[in-house]
């Protein structure tokens, strides 16, 4: 069965960065399901599968075709429960709802902040004209002035991941003693600020940081295979 995953990137194709995109990484790893990876531009996902959906991550499996990382993981969960689950029964997934809005209310809202310069320098011409609209839009003024609150951000940011630091003092992920999908949502924002972006999010010796390099080394260090910026 051929099987596709289309992720977001910017002009080097071999680097995609899309938070949302890494989740789905680390969910197929999770299941041990090989995938060939599609990389597009923001100005090509409109187009891609005629016009199939307006966001990426996008897999492709077999005939199906999938969209949206939880949506993505609870399909491959449905579809292939022979597999080590993501999610641990339903409580798990319940888990994993509540983490997912946490993650993209708070460490989202304050990430896209800091980095937000980063991910336009790495676009081409096409894509940053396209970011530069829809994010001045979305934040109602420059992306420069976007930047700005950045510097702010990048003080309190850590302080925000308080609740993980606070659970890992009693086990080593999020999903207990090995990985669920809960952690593959906390650890894409972080993975989206590891590629794009050399600003330093957390002080060393964070044990915030020593759960994100467990991660990278997870499925045979599945997310190092894009190196740091």
């Amino acid at each position: 069965m051929t099987r596709t995953l289309y992720t977001l990137c910017g002009a080097d194709r071999s680097r995609p960065f899309s938070p949302h995109t890494w989740k789905t990484v680390l969910s197929l790893a999770h299941k041990g399901m090989d995938h060939q990876t599609m990389p597009v531009g923001f100005t090509q996902i409109p187009v891609i599968e005629n016009a199939a959906t307006k966001i990426v991550p996008l897999l492709r499996d077999g005939e199906q075709l999938v969209s949206d990382s939880f949506e993505i993981a609870l399909y491959l969960e449905k579809t292939y429960p022979d597999r080590p689950s993501l999610f641990g029964g339903e409580g798990g997934k319940g888990m994993a709802r509540f983490i997912e809005s946490w993650s993209l209310m708070t460490l989202h809202t304050s990430l896209v902040r800091i980095i937000l310069m980063d991910i336009h320098d790495r676009l081409e011409p096409v894509d940053q004209a396209y970011f530069r609209t829809s994010r001045q839009a979305r934040f109602g003024m420059s992306l420069e002035a976007v930047a700005e609150t950045g510097i702010e951000e990048l003080k309190t940011f850590a302080a925000k991941l308080e609740p993980l630091r606070m659970m890992l003092k009693k086990q080593p992920f999020i999903g207990g003693e090995t990985p669920l999908f809960a952690d593959y949502i906390v650890f894409g924002p972080l993975q989206w600020a590891r590629i794009v972006s050399t600003k330093r999010i957390l002080e060393p010796g964070d044990p915030v940081i020593d759960w994100f390099e467990r991660c990278l080394d997870l499925h045979n260090g599945a997310g190092r295979c894009v190196t740091a910026a």
